[in-house]
């Protein structure tokens, strides 16, 4: 072969073991790396110089009575085909990957080994991580509001321990789901048994099957003997979080483990018995989620046996400073401050805020003010953050401007004069601003693109005299 075509072919050669989407990695008779393609790079996060002509024992690590299947192959001369191996690579990081690992002959002689893997590591940290066996220490007296609203929405949820009914938990985004949930299994008689709480819209639908029923070895590539959370949570309470998150197929099978309350692990044979107490959350209204195809009308009745409305917080204000209260107590603590409230101003703000985000967004925005303090013990409204400000702003907008309604229609002063009505109207328009910034005529001013002295001069003109300054 000339040189050149020789050229040609170690180029083509490692041209296609870089377009290849397996990861592929060959060693010699010495267990020295001599192939090492651009998927096995990305998959181990390292560089070509870090592996290549480098012993595999040298460069990577393998927990406690695990050998590398590549050495095995090698020394042994076993193939193995679709064996999950975890690893860690020379900064520690661990990694795991499906191989397929077997020998390379030569003439009856064993001269390398060579696996090819597919990378899983991802689906493995998402599998440890998503399922989450919670301390559940939150009880119903951790539920903060004196409102007439929330009150009923606890008297109810406190009747809910008394059964094992399903519950079915409807509320905007941040209004506290899950604080009710733990509260329902701590006052039951499930109490000492598993809380288990698995967020449906956090893992793709082929995983969160395998975690809610189970897998049983060889269902699919990798599979592993794995109780799934029906089990893991017997004689305790599933949680089920964003429910109408999951796939409306999925929803199907859980029904029916629902109804006949056992479950199959997948690539299972054996139906297996549970008795199990499903809570599910859900941040829509469940008539919107089934008209919008989210949940299914009979996996709905199904689990609204109890059904609770948690109110949002723009429905709930007198529970705003209690809740204040609350959260400044958890943040001196964790600051090290001494912060004792908030202004009338920055109440007043507080409470004519929408709260699209509710009780969470009150939260941060607590916590995000005392980041602004330095040695002031009370929150003001500039130490509120600017995104909430300017939100505030926007929606304060509103009010004269619906004002004006009435004075077009010549409701205000009684007269439709135009000199009339626009005098009015300022007054009316300078004193809402006024009344926002509590009677600050700096702020005023700057808010309304006026000069100190032309907002003074506007005070006299409309008969407002400044309480403050």
């Amino acid at each position: 072969m000339k040189e050149d075509q020789l050229h040609f072919m170690n180029a083509l050669y490692e041209y296609i073991m870089d377009q290849v989407d397996v990861g592929i990695h060959a060693i010699d008779e010495e267990g020295k790396t001599i192939i090492y393609n651009r998927k096995m790079r990305e998959i181990e996060a390292m560089d070509t110089q870090d592996v290549l002509h480098k012993n595999v024992l040298d460069v990577f690590m393998f927990p406690e009575n695990q050998n590398s299947t590549l050495v095995r192959a090698l020394q042994q001369g076993e193939e193995t085909v679709n064996v999950k191996q975890t690893y860690f690579n020379n900064k520690g990081t661990e990694i795991t990957t499906i191989n397929h690992t077997f020998p390379f002959r030569e003439k009856a002689e064993i001269r390398g080994a060579v696996e090819m893997a597919k990378d899983v590591t991802k689906i493995e940290r998402l599998m440890r991580s998503s399922t989450r066996k919670e301390d559940t220490r939150f009880t119903f007296d951790s539920i903060i509001g004196k409102s007439d609203a929330i009150q009923e929405v606890i008297e109810l949820s406190k009747r809910a321990t008394r059964t094992s009914s399903y519950v079915l938990v409807v509320g905007e985004t941040g209004t506290g789901k899950e604080l009710f949930a733990q509260s329902i299994h701590n006052g039951s008689a499930r109490a000492s048994a598993p809380f288990i709480s698995q967020n449906c819209a956090a893992l793709p639908d082929n995983l969160i099957e395998g975690l809610l029923f189970g897998t049983t070895k060889g269902a699919f590539t990798g599979a592993i003997d794995s109780a799934g959370l029906f089990e893991q949570a017997e004689g305790g309470t599933l949680l089920l979080d964003e429910i109408n998150s999951m796939n409306i197929h999925l929803q199907a099978k859980l029904l029916r483990v629902l109804q006949e309350k056992r479950v199959r692990r997948i690539g299972g044979t054996k139906d297996i018995s549970i008795n199990v107490r499903i809570i599910a959350t859900i941040n829509e209204d469940p008539i919107d989620a089934i008209a919008n195809d989210h949940l299914r009308k009979d996996l709905y009745y199904r689990l609204g046996v109890v059904t609770i409305f948690i109110p949002p917080l723009r429905e709930r204000l007198d529970d705003i400073p209690l809740l204040i209260e609350q959260f400044i107590t958890k943040y001196n603590a964790l600051f090290d401050m001494k912060v004792l409230g908030v202004k009338p101003e920055v109440l007043d703000a507080l409470n004519a805020y929408h709260w699209p985000g509710n009780v969470r967004e009150l939260e941060h925005v607590i916590e995000a003010s005392m980041n602004l303090l330095l040695d002031e013990e009370w929150i003001e409204y500039d130490h509120l953050p600017y995104h909430f400000r300017h939100k505030s702003m926007t929606s304060d907008q509103s009010a004269p401007v619906s004002k004006l309604a009435s004075f077009l229609n010549g409701d205000e002063e009684g007269t439709t004069h135009l000199k009339d009505q626009l005098d009015a109207f300022e007054k009316y328009y300078i004193e809402h601003f006024l009344h926002k910034n509590q009677w600050s005529i700096s702020r005023t001013a700057k808010q309304l693109g006026l000069s100190r002295q032309s907002l003074q001069y506007r005070l006299k003109k409309v008969g407002l005299s400044s309480k403050n300054e």
